[in-house]
C-alpha cells in the first residue's frame, strides 16, 4: 500500500491533512495548502486517495477502505494529533476518521458535504469519461472529445487535472474502472451512532445542493460541537471558486 503525497510547512509545529473528492487528487488544495503553511505555522499534507492521482490502484473503493489507509498514513508520518479537512468524497472519509478515532484529530473541517446518503449522480461523468478514445497524441483531441459530452468549461477542466501522457497516449490518473464499479459507495450514509464531539467546521457552497437546511440538524446529532458555515457564490468546489473566503475561514477556525 503506497499513499503519494506532497507536504507544504514541514517542520511547522501544527499537523494538517487535506482530503481531496472523487476524480481529483491533493494537488487540487495546493495554492491554499502552501498559504496555510506558510501563514498559520502548519505542516499540510495533501495525499493522493487510493485509486487516484499517485497512490496505489485497487480493487477496494469504500470509505471503510479509504478510512484504514488514511489512518495509516496518518499514524506512519507521526500526525497524531492532526486537524483534518475532507472535501466531498475527502470530507465524508474525514467524517468517519474523526468518529471511529477521535484520539487521532484534533480539529475536523467538512467541506460542501453532509453525513447523509446522497442518490448516485455521477453517471454522465462516468460515462463520458469511458467513451474517450485516449489512444491519440494530442491532448486538445481528448479536451474536444470531452466537451462534447460534458457541457461545463469548470468540471472538465477540473478532470482534466488527472490527465497524464503515456507511452501509447494518454489515461487518467484515478481508478476508473473501480471506480465505475463501485460508484455507489460514495453516497452511503455516516452510520447512525457514529459521532464526534471534537470541535468541528462544515463549509457550504451558497449554489451547491450538498449542504441543504434539512441537513443541520443530522451534521448537529453526529458533530454536536459543529459549526455550518455557507460561502456565497460558490458552488460545490468551494475552495477553488472562493479560496480566500476558504483560507480565512479554515485559518480562523484552527487559530481558536
Amino acid at each position: 500500500m503506497k499513499i503519494y503525497s506532497k507536504i507544504y510547512g514541514q517542520g511547522n509545529s501544527n499537523r494538517f491533512i487535506i482530503l481531496h473528492g472523487l476524480f481529483g487528487m491533493g494537488d487540487n488544495w495546493a495554492t491554499l495548502a502552501r498559504q496555510w503553511a506558510t501563514h498559520s505555522d502548519l505542516e499540510v499534507h495533501l495525499p493522493d486517495m487510493p485509486n487516484h492521482g499517485r497512490s496505489y490502484k485497487t480493487n477496494r473503493f469504500n470509505y471503510e477502505s479509504m478510512s484504514a489507509d488514511i489512518i495509516e498514513y496518518i499514524e506512519s508520518k507521526m500526525l497524531v494529533p492532526t486537524h483534518i479537512l475532507g472535501h466531498s468524497m475527502g470530507g465524508k472519509t474525514a467524517m468517519k476518521i474523526a468518529t471511529l478515532h477521535p484520539e487521532l484529530i484534533s480539529k475536523l473541517i467538512v467541506v460542501d458535504i453532509a453525513p447523509r446518503y446522497y442518490p448516485v449522480h455521477h453517471m454522465p461523468i462516468i460515462e463520458a469519461l469511458q467513451s474517450l478514445n485516449l489512444s491519440t497524441e494530442n491532448r486538445a483531441d481528448i479536451e474536444h472529445q470531452l466537451s462534447e459530452r460534458i457541457s461545463q468549461s469548470d468540471i472538465r477542466m477540473f478532470l482534466l487535472k488527472s490527465l497524464h501522457r503515456t507511452s501509447h497516449g494518454f489515461e487518467f490518473r484515478f481508478n476508473l474502472e473501480v471506480i465505475a464499479e463501485q460508484i455507489d459507495e460514495i453516497g452511503k450514509a455516516l452510520p447512525a451512532s457514529a459521532v464526534y464531539y471534537g470541535p468541528t467546521l462544515f463549509i457550504g457552497g451558497s449554489r451547491s445542493d450538498y449542504i441543504l437546511g434539512s441537513d443541520y440538524e443530522p451534521i448537529k446529532t453526529h458533530f454536536p460541537n459543529a459549526r455550518i458555515e455557507t460561502v456565497e457564490n460558490a458552488g460545490h468546489w468551494v475552495h477553488a471558486e472562493q479560496p480566500e473566503k476558504v483560507y480565512n475561514l479554515v485559518a480562523e477556525f484552527l487559530s481558536e
